[in-house]
C-alpha cells in the first residue's frame, strides 16, 4: 500500500525560489478563473454564492496541502450539483451538511484502506453515462436565469421543471438574453485572444458594467440573495435528528463515490500532463479531510476539478503550493472585493454554467461509445437515462449492478470448458501421441478449462463435466490457461471431485498455476484432493493411470 505522505512535504524537500514563481503565477490565475465557477456552482446547487465560495476556499487549501497529486485544485464542481441540489431540497443545508461529514468519513476510510486504485476501477460506460446525464441536467437548470424567466421557484422534477419552463416562456426577458449572448460570445472567442486572462472574468466584468451603464432590468446577484458576506463564517456543527442522518447515509455513500472518482480522474489527467505520478490513497484522504472542514464552515461537498487543474499546469503550477495560492486568492477576493460580486448578473452564471455543461457532457466520446459492444451501450444509455429521469444515487448503483452482472457474463463467454480426449490422441495426426507413451488407456477423460475460473463460468464448468457419457474410470483436468480461481470456482471444482469420486471415477488435477494453487491451499482444497492427484503435466497423470492400472489396454472408443 502506497504510504499516506502529502505530495506537498516531498515538494518542500527541494522547492527553489523560481519554482515558487511559477507556482505563485499560476495560483493567483487558477484563484480568478475559480471565482464565478465557485459563485455559480453554490447557487446551482441550492445553496448561497458565499458558500461556494467558502467552499472553494477551505476545501481548495486542505486538498493542496494534504494532496497527493501535485497540481490538484479542488473545490465545489459541477458534478455534485444536481446531488447537492435535491439534499438541500429535501433535507435543508443542515442535513446536506451531515451527507457531506459522513462522505468525509467515508473517503478517509477509503485511503487507509488503500483502496485508492480499486476505486478507478468503475466501468467507464457508468461514469460516461452519469457525467452526461449530469451536464443534461445542470444545463436545464440555467434556463430559468439565461431566459429571466419569472418563476418564483424551478421544480427539481426534470420533466416538471420544462413544463414550468414552458409555461412561463410568455415571461421571458429579453435583456437578460441578451447579456447571457454577450457573456457565451465572450466566453467562446476570448481564448482565442489570450489565455493569460480568463475568459469568465471577462465575461463577469464586461457585462456586470454593461447592465448598469445600459440600464437594463437583469436580476443581479444582489438582487436575489442580498448583500454578499465579506468574511469566513465561524466554524459550526449542523444540528439534525437521527433519524434524518440514517436516512443522509445513502446519500453520503454516492457522495463519497462521486468525489473519489472525480478527484482521481482529475489526478490522472494531471499526471499525464505533468509526468508525475499522484499517490490516490493520499487523494482520498485528503478529500476527506476537505470534506469534514468544509460543511464545517458552511461549505458544500467538494472534490478535484479537472478543468482548474488543467489550467493551474498550463500555467505553470508544478507544485502544491498553486493550489494554496488559488485558495489565498480567493480569499483576498472574498475579504476586500465580495461587495463587487452582487453586481454579476444572474443570466451571466448562467451562460458560464452552460459552457461548463458543454465540455461535462464529453458528447464526442458519449457517440463514440455507441460502437461498443451492446453490453456497454446498455450500461451507458440507463446510467445517463437515470440519472437525468430519476436520481444520480440510482444511476451510480443500478449501473454499477447492471455492469457487475455483464462483467459475470463475460466472464463466463471468456472462460470455456472442452474436451481434450481426442485431440491428446490426434495432435501427431498419426493417431497416437508418442509424449502419452500411444492411446490413452480405456476409460480415461481428459478436460481442459481455458480463462479464469470466477464464479460466472463455475456453471458452465459443472454443466460440461455433468455431459460426460457413463463414470470413465479417471477424469484428468488440465488446468493451465485457468490464471485465476475465486470461491466460486472452487466450490464447484470440489463438488465435480466429490461427486465423481462417489460415482468411483478418480479426479486428477494437472498443471495448476500459482494463484489456483495458493487459493486451492488456502480453502483446504488441496488437503481434500492429495498430493497423488496433483500432476505436472497431462503425461505425468496418464502415466501414474497405467502405473495404477497395471495393464496395457488401451482404447478403442473415440
Amino acid at each position: 500500500m502506497q504510504r499516506l505522505i502529502p505530495q506537498l512535504a516531498t515538494s518542500l524537500r527541494d522547492y527553489r525560489a523560481r519554482t515558487f514563481v511559477a507556482d505563485l503565477g499560476a495560483g493567483v490565475i487558477v484563484g480568478i478563473v475559480a471565482l464565478p465557477l465557485a459563485i455559480a456552482f453554490g447557487i446551482a446547487s441550492g445553496v448561497t454564492p458565499q458558500q461556494g465560495l467558502f467552499t472553494a476556499i477551505i476545501a481548495g487549501f486542505i486538498i493542496s496541502a494534504l494532496g497527493g497529486s501535485t497540481v490538484q485544485i479542488g473545490g465545489p464542481t459541477g458534478a455534485f450539483v444536481i446531488i447537492v441540489y435535491g439534499i438541500v431540497q429535501q433535507y435543508g443545508y443542515d442535513g446536506l451538511a451531515v451527507a457531506t461529514l459522513l462522505a468525509g468519513v467515508i473517503l478517509i476510510g477509503l485511503g487507509v484502506a488503500g483502496l485508492g486504485t480499486a476505486i478507478k476501477f468503475i466501468p467507464y460506460p457508468v461514469t460516461t453515462g452519469f457525467t452526461a446525464g449530469i451536464a443534461v441536467l445542470i444545463a436545464s437548470q440555467q434556463v430559468k436565469d439565461v431566459l429571466g424567466l419569472a418563476l418564483a421557484e424551478v421544480p427539481a422534477d426534470f420533466f416538471r421543471k420544462w413544463t414550468a419552463y414552458a409555461d412561463a416562456i410568455a415571461t421571458v426577458n429579453w435583456d437578460a438574453v441578451g447579456i447571457a449572448i454577450v457573456a457565451m460570445a465572450i466566453l467562446v472567442l476570448w481564448p482565442r485572444i489570450s489565455r493569460r486572462i480568463p475568459a469568465p472574468l471577462i465575461a463577469l466584468v464586461v457585462c456586470s458594467a454593461l447592465v448598469p451603464l445600459l440600464g437594463l432590468d437583469v436580476e443581479t446577484i444582489g438582487s436575489r440573495f442580498g448583500p454578499l458576506s465579506m468574511s469566513l463564517p465561524a466554524p459550526r456543527l449542523p444540528s439534525i435528528t437521527l433519524g434524518d442522518a440514517q436516512a443522509l447515509v445513502q446519500p453520503a455513500i454516492a457522495i463519497a463515490l462521486l468525489g473519489g472518482i472525480e478527484s482521481l480522474l482529475s489526478a490522472v489527467v494531471a499526471d499525464g500532463m505533468t509526468g508525475t505520478r499522484h499517490r490516490s490513497n493520499m487523494e482520498l484522504v485528503a478529500q476527506g479531510v476537505a470534506n469534514i472542514a468544509s460543511p464545517i464552515f458552511g461549505g458544500i461537498p467538494a472534490t478535484g476539478a479537472i478543468a482548474r487543474t488543467a489550467t493551474n499546469v498550463r500555467n505553470g503550477g508544478r507544485t502544491p503550493v498553486s493550489g494554496i495560492v488559488h485558495a489565498i486568492t480567493l480569499l483576498a477576493i472574498t475579504l476586500f472585493l465580495g461587495k463587487w460580486a452582487a453586481l454579476i448578473p444572474m443570466a451571466v452564471l448562467g451562460a458560464i454554467l452552460l459552457l461548463v455543461a458543454w465540455h461535462m457532457s464529453e458528447w464526442q466520446r458519449f457517440r463514440a461509445l455507441f460502437k461498443a459492444p451492446r453490453s456497454d451501450v446498455i450500461v451507458l444509455v440507463l446510467t445517463f437515462a437515470l440519472t437525468v429521469v430519476v436520481d444520480l444515487v440510482v444511476a451510480i448503483e443500478v449501473g454499477m449492478v447492471l455492469a457487475a452482472f455483464l462483467f459475470m457474463r463475460r466472464m463466463a463467454e471468456v472462460t470455456n470448458v472442452g474436451v481434450l480426449t481426442r485431440e491428446l490422441e490426434d495432435e501427431t495426426g498419426g493417431g497416437a501421441a508418442p509424449a502419452l507413451g500411444g492411446r490413452l488407456p480405456r476409460g480415461v477423460v481428459v478436460y481442459e478449462i481455458n480463462g479464469p475460473f470466477f464464479f460466472g463460468a463455475a456453471e458452465t464448468f459443472k454443466d460440461t463435466i455433468a455431459q460426460t457419457q457413463g463414470n470413465p474410470r479417471v477424469l484428468i483436468l488440465r488446468l493451465r490457461n485457468v490464471p485465476a480461481i475465486d470461491a466460486t470456482g472452487i466450490h464447484a471444482l470440489m463438488d465435480v471431485v466429490r461427486r465423481t469420486r462417489r460415482d468411483g471415477t478418480r479426479v486428477m488435477l494437472t498443471e495448476l498455476r500459482s494463484q489456483p494453487m495458493m487459493a486451492l491451499g488456502r480453502s483446504g482444497a488441496l488437503d481434500e484432493i492429495g498430493d497423488v492427484d496433483l500432476l505436472g503435466s497431462v503425461e505425468e497423470a496418464v502415466a501414474e493411470v497405467r502405473k495404477d492400472l497395471g495393464t496395457g489396454e488401451h482404447r478403442t472408443d473415440t
